[in-house]
């Protein structure tokens, strides 16, 4: 499966961005999915990860209550809407897809995943 990442952008801290994540050569509905970011200097972290089902969803304390991962299997998409945005979420931002995994489980780890798309740009200003 290509997965492609988009709706990154410039926005002030306290403002709200809405990433996307389409797929292409594969059901998503067959993946585990995972929101992750890399910042200036910084290792990639796990933000935001969600099964199979979009039942279960799991997210890094820094994110948790701001961020929200939701996926549409139908449409093949995953989505990460942020909101109350920090100038410390600023990093690039990548989806990516586990297969196989368990219809209710998520997973955190980013050596999990198999796929991974080319990552959007998300700059907060202060």
């Amino acid at each position: 499966v290509q997965l492609q990442a988009s709706g990154g952008g410039l926005v002030q801290a306290g403002g709200s961005l809405r990433l996307s994540c389409a797929a292409s050569g594969g059901a998503l509905s067959d993946y585990g999915l995972g929101w992750f970011r890399q910042g200036p200097g910084q290792e990639r972290e796990s933000v935001a990860v969600i099964s199979r089902s979009g039942r279960n969803t799991d997210y890094s304390g820094s994110v948790f209550g701001r961020f929200t991962v939701s996926r549409d299997n139908a449409k093949n998409m995953m989505y990460l809407q942020m909101s109350s945005l920090k100038p410390e979420d600023t990093a690039v931002y990548y989806c990516a897809a586990k297969s196989p995994t368990y219809y209710q489980r998520t997973y955190r780890d980013a050596g999990d995943y198999d796929h991974w798309g080319q990552g959007t740009q998300v700059t907060v200003s202060s």
